[in-house]
């Protein structure tokens, strides 16, 4: 399908403005969530409202629950552990990184592609405020897109409209398409509060792109 795009949706803020980008490119839309058994398990609710809001032809959830049974000590995945402490195997990234999250994500994206004749996986990896994450760096998602098109021997391209962007500019963009109503079913908090907590250090890099942008969060306001 030419005109078709897969969207590895979260439920997130990045991922919904990305989802909101794809639309305007793509008439048919097939998003793809994943359950890790993550903290902040409310983003999977956010993605299916999100996926309706888009009219997406289809919307995927995948259980991954190997993730946790190999990687114990991010904090995206303990709940013991302290978010804002550094990971336990590298103090210079944060407690939160899952290793191999965004390449597991990726590939089971564009084997989902495959399936459906698409060439075009999107995701809302950005390196400007990715905290150190190594897998949002634009280096891997370009070895990443190469590396599934020789496994798959089919051309797979994985669009990062948000790679450059901060937060500000991110919230900016979603108000150039008009969805920013879209921000009031998304998810950042990494406790898994429905209001953000204001602490962690997503609920603190979301709360500075609004301020930034002079523009209020519409899921404060929801």
């Amino acid at each position: 399908m030419e005109n078709s795009a897969i969207v590895v949706l979260s439920g997130g803020q990045d991922s919904a403005t990305c989802l909101a980008f794809a639309c305007e490119r793509y008439s048919e839309i097939h998003t793809i969530t994943f359950d890790y058994n993550q903290r902040h398990l409310r983003e999977i609710q956010c993605a299916t409202i999100l996926s309706e809001k888009a009219n997406a032809i289809s919307h995927r959830l995948i259980p991954i629950s190997s993730l946790q049974l190999m990687e114990t000590k991010s904090a995206l995945l303990n709940v013991d552990a302290d978010i804002n402490a550094a990971h336990p195997n590298d103090p210079n990234l944060p407690a939160t990184f899952v290793p191999g999250r965004n390449m597991m994500f990726l590939s089971l994206a564009c084997i989902h592609a495959y399936s459906l004749r698409s060439h075009t996986v999107y995701t809302g990896v950005c390196q400007t405020d990715y905290s150190g994450y190594p897998d949002c760096r634009e280096e891997f998602v370009q070895a990443m897109a190469a590396t599934a098109s020789l496994a798959m021997d089919w051309p797979i391209d994985i669009i990062t409209p948000l790679m450059h962007l901060d937060k500000m500019e991110t919230v900016l963009l979603m108000q150039s398409l008009n969805k920013l109503d879209w921000y009031a079913h998304t998810h950042t908090c990494y406790r898994g509060s429905k209001v953000p907590c204001g602490e962690c250090p997503a609920c603190k890099l979301r709360a500075k792109g609004f301020q930034k942008a002079k523009i209020p969060d519409p899921l404060l306001e929801a």
